[in-house]
């Protein structure tokens, strides 16, 4: 099977909405991985015999990618906690009503929208640095 099917396969396998909504209904993260890589084990090794030490470097750009998204989600909540714990000061000294909420539909599309394909091969690189040490030792 080629690399294109390969991560095809795996894309359609990691549904954003349904992991969302494990996440919404309390599963912890490392089990939803740990079952994407338990049911997707065969793709997953295939995969891994597939790659050329540039797709590793790419893997690890795009795991840097990731991290790098991640650091910027969690700076936006720390402002909005910051602005929120500044407005509830201030609406306790005004007794004044917020005028611009952000609508939480806003924030999930912004989130949503970004490519269920970064999350796959951060996933795939994951396992393919897994799978290379487990076979070097």
């Amino acid at each position: 099977m080629s690399i294109n099917k390969i991560l095809d396969s795996l894309d359609n396998s990691w549904e954003r909405d349904d992991i969302l909504l494990k996440i919404k209904n309390g599963i912890d993260t490392d089990k939803i991985v740990n079952e994407f890589l338990a049911s997707n084990e065969i793709q997953i090794k295939e995969l891994n015999t597939l790659l050329r030490p540039e797709d590793i470097d790419l893997l690890n750009q795009v795991e840097k990618l990731s991290t790098c998204e991640s650091k910027l989600i969690n700076k936006i909540k720390d402002l909005n906690y910051l602005e929120n714990n500044e407005n509830h000061h201030i609406l306790n000294q005004k007794k004044i009503l917020p005028s611009n909420s952000v609508s939480l539909n806003k924030i999930s599309l912004f989130m949503i929208n970004w490519s269920n394909k970064v999350v796959v091969i951060a996933l795939l690189t994951i396992s393919a640095i897994a799978l290379s040490k487990q076979a070097w030792t």
